[in-house]
């Protein structure tokens, strides 16, 4: 399995996924495993929507579990505050400015911890991958997955 893909977290980041294990091999279990003793309870199995849900949130529990337990097995995690670099890296939040004078500020995260609505972008995505190793003052162009073409001025970095 030499092809395993390296995964970068940030510290916040592994520490997410190490409380959802915990939440979801723990209290999750326990729920699913109250649902489906409840279930059973209804008697004929054949025919019992309650049960097949809840064995059906089992096994997508079980693959979540496992899903975790994979990308911590691999993940690196990347502290970018121990860095005295100037230059982006994951865990940098960047400010950028448009020609139009228009700001947009995005934190560069591993691929699982991506979130839009956070403005938490991918190191792999477009804008991530060309941020990467930039410093403050240096123009960038990426095309968006839409298929616009951006240009930006690095105005800020932060870690």
């Amino acid at each position: 399995m030499d092809n395993i893909k390296e995964i970068h977290l940030t510290p916040e980041g592994r520490q997410k996924l190490v409380d959802e294990l915990a939440y979801r091999e723990g209290e999750k279990d326990a729920e699913i495993i109250e649902r489906i003793q409840e279930a059973r309870g209804f008697g004929d199995l054949s025919e019992n929507a309650e049960y097949d849900a809840a064995k059906e949130e089992q096994a997508k529990n079980a693959a979540r579990i496992a899903e975790i337990r994979q990308i911590l097995s691999v993940a690196k995690v990347v502290d970018s505050s121990k860095s005295r670099s100037v230059k982006i890296s994951i865990g940098c939040t960047v400010e950028l400015e448009d020609a139009k004078g228009k700001r947009s500020t995005f934190t560069i995260v591993g691929t699982t911890e991506t979130n839009s609505l956070e403005h938490k972008i991918s190191n792999e995505s477009p804008a991530g991958a060309v941020l990467i190793g930039r410093k403050k003052g240096d123009e960038v162009e990426f095309v968006t997955p839409s298929g616009k073409a951006r240009k930006y001025t690095i105005v800020g970095i932060t870690r």
